[in-house]
């Protein structure tokens, strides 16, 4: 499966509707996500399509990893596309008007202007703007040529509109490149004597036109939370966006909406768990391949309902998407899946990743510390035996304890064969001897039995925030 996680970027611009309400929903998991947030993405976006009749788009909010890019394959899915933020850029409300060339008729850009109702591109051969004809470039053009002859009356219609563009260009128009937020632009745009602005790519080619008001407006992105529910895990520029929908199983955290919302939080083992609850109770039986990426991402988020997280209804709705997903699961039983599944999120030896690989690709910060909490699996501890790894994983530990100035930055490495946890941590790492975790000659602790960050570490953590 090409994977399109480095390259591939959502695009925006059709996205933008004039009624609000006919503005398609983005269904989106948290940044960095997980095997849970992309399939509970692709997932809830095929029930909000099937189920209410809306467009919905699944989009991610970071890189793929590889357990994910191993389901995504096994399910033929592809991966959603990148937002890698919400907040308004130029590009959403520019309109790529068609342009004329400096040698045509300027007749041709007043067809342009006329239909459009704004000035028109005039485009020199490497497909970069010499500017606008507008009727200020017209009524700038008649001045001068009253200069010329005297007398406008002796010229007509005809003979005015049969000029070159290149005589009425307004190469005054202001440039500003299609990547630029609007929030950075605000005050430039408003400091403008013009209603329309020309938009160009990083190499200076013409984009589009923009009208300075809408720019000043601009519509956003109406989103779906999935798998989160707290800013600090959700897509950059987030503020600037409309949230619609939250699906979640995590803690409530600070998260503010306008108006009301659908706000569901329930106590189940992964967002794919819920997702999959809602395409059974609307009586609808997703193709294979959503089904094969449900039942992923709730094992991936359970460790295949070993962990303390998984209950009865993760148990009850993974027997049903196995049913759902026979076709893609090809006669392999529950247990060989499990295991390549595993393998692929845990198979990599920390050897083998880099430092930002291991503390960042699953690190959540929690305010309320404040603290940051990252994770990895693992088939075995082999690797923490090295004196070496574990030196730069500690001082990659403490970079980010002072980068970040929190309290508390901890490694949570996670057997996932024995179901044990080791954990390292950086800034005040004695807050850990206050938990029921033995310490390890080679300064590491042992949290017999511990799985789950969110149900098993962060309330004690928390507890010993709020104590202190």
């Amino acid at each position: 499966m090409p994977d399109r996680s480095f390259s591939a970027s959502l695009d925006l611009a059709p996205l933008e509707r004039p009624n609000a309400e006919q503005r398609p929903r983005i269904v989106i998991g948290h940044v960095r996500p997980d095997t849970d947030a992309i399939a509970a993405a692709l997932g809830y976006a095929w029930v909000l399509r099937e189920r209410d009749g809306v467009e919905a788009i699944a989009a991610r909010a970071g890189a793929i990893e590889p357990q994910t890019a191993w389901a995504l394959e096994q399910a033929g899915v592809d991966a959603p596309e990148l937002l890698a933020d919400a907040s308004p850029r130029l590009e959403r409300v520019a309109r790529h008007l068609p342009p004329t060339a400096p040698d045509a008729p300027l007749l041709d850009a007043w067809k342009i202007a006329a239909e459009h109702r704004q000035g028109a591109p005039v485009l020199d051969d490497d497909g970069r703007p010499l500017g606008l004809v507008t009727g200020d470039g017209v009524f700038t053009l008649l001045t001068r040529r009253l200069r010329t002859v005297g007398d406008l009356r002796a010229m007509s219609a005809a003979e005015l509109l049969d000029l070159n563009c290149a005589d009425a260009i307004d190469d005054d128009a202001p440039r500003f490149e299609r990547s630029e937020r609007l929030t950075d632009l605000r005050q430039r745009l408003r400091a403008l004597d013009r209603q329309d602005v020309l938009v160009v790519d990083d190499a200076g080619r013409y984009v589009g036109v923009a009208r300075v008001g809408e720019a000043l407006a601009p519509p956003r992105l109406h989103l779906v939370l999935v798998d989160h529910n707290e800013p600090e895990q959700a897509v950059p520029g987030i503020e600037a966006a409309r949230i619609v929908e939250v699906l979640d199983h995590h803690r409530i955290g600070s998260l503010g909406s306008r108006e009301p919302i659908p706000f569901v939080v329930e106590p189940v083992g992964s967002t794919s768990t819920l997702v999959a609850e809602r395409a059974e109770a609307a009586g609808l039986v997703p193709p294979a391949s959503i089904a094969l990426m449900l039942l992923s991402g709730l094992f991936s988020d359970t460790l295949a309902l070993r962990s303390p997280t998984a209950g009865p209804r993760d148990r009850r709705i993974a027997a049903v998407l196995e049913t759902w997903a026979a076709e893609r699961l090809a006669g392999r039983a529950r247990e060989q899946f499990v295991e390549a599944l595993l393998d692929a999120g845990a198979g990599r030896s920390l050897a083998r990743r880099s430092v930002e690989e291991v503390l960042d690709a699953d690190r959540k910060r929690y305010p309320e510390g404040p603290m940051s909490l990252a994770q990895v699996e693992l088939t075995s501890f082999g690797d923490l035996d090295d004196a070496a790894i574990r030196a730069r994983l500690q001082d990659g530990l403490e970079a980010r304890a002072a980068a970040e100035d929190v309290r508390l930055v901890a490694l949570m490495a996670t057997d996932v064969v024995t179901g044990n946890s080791r954990l390292l941590a950086a800034g005040e790492p004695a807050l850990l001897e206050a938990l029921p975790f033995g310490r390890r000659p080679d300064g590491t602790w042992s949290a017999r039995g511990v799985v789950s960050r969110k149900k098993q570490l962060l309330p004690r953590l928390l507890e010993l925030f709020d104590g202190g």
